[in-house]
């Protein structure tokens, strides 16, 4: 068994239903079509949540500490505006701080 000290901070990141979708996806041996019949939505739609999927743990995984950078990602997942939008204000943020690159 695992401790909680052992998980990895992207995976305390997300949500039940994110696991439960890695863990299919995991069953169904990566199969970007067979998740999508099972979930009975099409092969763009299973996609695209992969994708938004992918960008949560990137954020998860992060060492940012900066609260602004923190908000400003988990707008952008949570569809508020665009995950380019997000990159913008972070890059203008950090350039502001004279921490850019």
């Amino acid at each position: 068994m695992v401790s909680k000290e052992e998980i990895p901070k992207w995976i305390l990141s997300l949500e039940p239903e994110d696991l439960m979708f890695l863990k299919r996806l995991a069953l169904f041996s990566g199969s970007l079509k067979d998740l999508a019949k099972f979930y009975g939505i099409t092969y763009p739609t299973i996609r695209l949540r992969l994708d938004r999927l992918i960008e949560k743990i990137k954020v998860g995984d992060s060492e940012t500490i900066d609260p602004f950078v923190e908000e400003v990602r988990q707008m952008a997942l949570d569809d508020l505006f665009s995950v380019d939008t997000a990159k913008r204000l972070i890059k203008a943020y950090k350039k502001e701080q004279g921490n850019g690159d």
